[in-house]
């Protein structure tokens, strides 16, 4: 049987589809699995030993349409469920299964804090599409493979980082879900432990900011390594403390604890770290007197106008920005400290 499964886009959605590309290739034994993605997201899958073939969305959609269509698919697991992967489901006229994005839970939620959402991660939701092929989630969480070519050589990370570092993500796709300047600021100047500062080129200038405080202690890593290379640094790290981002998706792929900090999204709309049922079963068998989970959520709860978006903003549409505003640095540094302890 031959498989399209289709994701556009984001890094940390593309990751958290990985459930289904695994479950669907090793179980269903005659499975050819096509994945659909766009150019710019390639590196996430490149090297993901359970995809047969990377179809990659560029400037030419006739084209892609003509490749598609002469793959003869069996069916379409359309994970993405958007304008542009109904295109693409009436051009191929192939049976499809959809994945149920809940859009009418997350506006009721949105707009009227009327939480109806179901106690249930995305990843398992996305899994639901493919079960009446027999798959099942095999506890395995979510996969990264990092290519050989973008493997990190150890003179990568600075000598005064190579006993071991805390990975600090500082950027995110839209400014509500990540942390002001200055409270960035105070966290830096208050975790002693080398950090090392991750986010792509867009966030280099405050990553230079920011490292400035202690150079030796502080490395920003920010616009130096591509995503591959950056997700190796995720992969070293002792901890790493991100906003609701791909790199924390990522982080959780490689079994890294996470502290997660949360602006205008939640959890509840089934996206917080992913690590697999066999990865808790360990987890939890290993005897954390601590912790029960390998992953901290840090919000501002109750607030009366969170969630305020399925995705973000600019800026805060109240103005207050109380959902970052309100997080105190000290106390994340508690818990950072706890969990290197633990």
């Amino acid at each position: 049987m031959k498989f399209l499964i289709i994701r556009f886009s984001s890094i940390g959605d593309i990751v958290l589809t990985t459930p289904v590309v695994r479950c669907l290739k090793k179980q269903v034994v005659t499975a050819e699995v096509h994945y659909l993605t766009k150019a710019s997201f390639r590196s996430v899958l490149e090297a993901n030993s359970y995809i047969d073939k990377l179809h990659l969305l560029e400037d030419d959609w006739d084209g892609l349409m003509e490749e598609l269509r002469r793959e003869d698919f069996d069916y379409v697991i359309d994970l993405h469920h958007n304008v542009r992967t109904l295109k693409v489901k009436k051009a191929l006229g192939k049976k499809s299964f959809s994945f149920n994005k809940l859009n009418v839970e997350k506006w009721l939620y949105t707009n009227f804090k009327w939480n109806r959402m179901p106690d249930e991660h995305i990843v398992d939701r996305c899994l639901a599409t493919v079960s009446s092929f027999g798959v099942r989630n095999d506890g395995a969480g979510l996969d990264y493979f990092i290519p050989k070519k973008d493997e990190l050589k150890p003179e990568d990370i600075p000598m005064s980082h190579q006993a071991g570092y805390i990975g600090l993500v500082i950027g995110a796709a839209l400014a509500t879900k990540k942390l002001p300047f200055h409270k960035l600021k105070e966290l830096c100047t208050l975790i002693e432990h080398p950090l090392v500062l991750l986010g792509g080129p867009e966030d280099a200038a405050v990553g230079e900011q920011l490292a400035a405080i202690d150079p030796v202690r502080i490395y920003n890593a920010c616009g130096k390594f591509n995503l591959n290379e950056s997700a190796g640094l995720v992969k070293q790290a002792k901890l790493i403390v991100t906003h609701d981002t791909g790199l924390m998706h990522i982080a959780a792929a490689f079994g890294r604890p996470v502290i997660s900090v949360w602006g205008n999204t939640v959890p509840e709309f089934g996206m917080y770290p992913y690590y697999g049922g066999n990865y808790l079963s360990n987890y939890k068998q290993m005897g954390s007197v601590t912790f029960s989970r390998p992953y901290d959520v840090v919000e501002i709860r109750p607030l009366y106008c969170r969630p305020c978006s399925k995705i973000g903003y600019k800026k805060c549409p109240k103005g207050h920005f109380k959902c970052m505003e309100l997080i105190d640095p000290r106390q994340l540094v508690e818990d950072i400290y706890k969990r290197l302890k633990g």
